[in-house]
């Protein structure tokens, strides 16, 4: 990364703590701002140096849990960013019915995203199927089954990233702990 990717890169990290303010990763009660950040870097750590695929990484918690809203994403970022961001999160609503019907409607937003979005949303998932496995394993069984049906129509993503969330997929039913 350039010196102004680095700059937009803390930007986003500081934005994004500050979106977050005192919210806690449910299970391990660590500040939820590294659950972004360790999705970015998972991003970094693939080789994948796009500004904008970063930023939208660390700010794809934002519109969905806290009071940002796109339009403060456009003004801080741009549209590229905020367009990434735009389709990370998830268009359900409680009223749209339950659990199984909204989270349908979350994987029909997210099998028209673009192949950059589906590249992060991989890599969210796999960051959240880590500590859920860890953390939570009673709702691991419904998270996990969900997941399956949400690598479904991630096929735009990255092929690496496909092959590690699969992977994490397949383990876990593999396993006798999830019964």
């Amino acid at each position: 990364m350039n010196e102004y990717d680095l700059r937009v890169y803390a930007k986003a990290i500081r934005f994004c703590i500050e979106a977050h303010g005192d919210q806690k990763r449910k299970y391990t009660g660590s500040p939820y701002w590294h659950h972004p950040v360790n999705v970015s870097t998972s991003l970094i750590e693939m080789g994948i140096t796009d500004i904008e695929m970063v930023c939208a990484a660390i700010l794809h918690d934002t519109v969905e849990d806290t009071k940002v809203t796109n339009e403060d994403i456009i003004k801080e970022f741009g549209d590229g960013i905020a367009d990434l961001v735009y389709w990370l999160t998830d268009v359900s609503k409680p009223a749209d019915g339950n659990r199984a019907q909204r989270k349908e409607l979350d994987r029909m937003h997210a099998d028209c995203a673009p192949a950059d979005a589906q590249t992060i949303k991989l890599a969210d998932l796999i960051d959240n199927s880590k500590s859920i496995l860890e953390h939570d394993p009673k709702f691991a069984k419904v998270y996990m089954a969900e997941k399956e049906l949400l690598l479904d129509v991630l096929h735009k993503g990255s092929p690496t990233l496909m092959v590690k969330a699969r992977a994490i997929v397949s383990d876990y039913k593999t396993t006798k702990h999830h019964n």
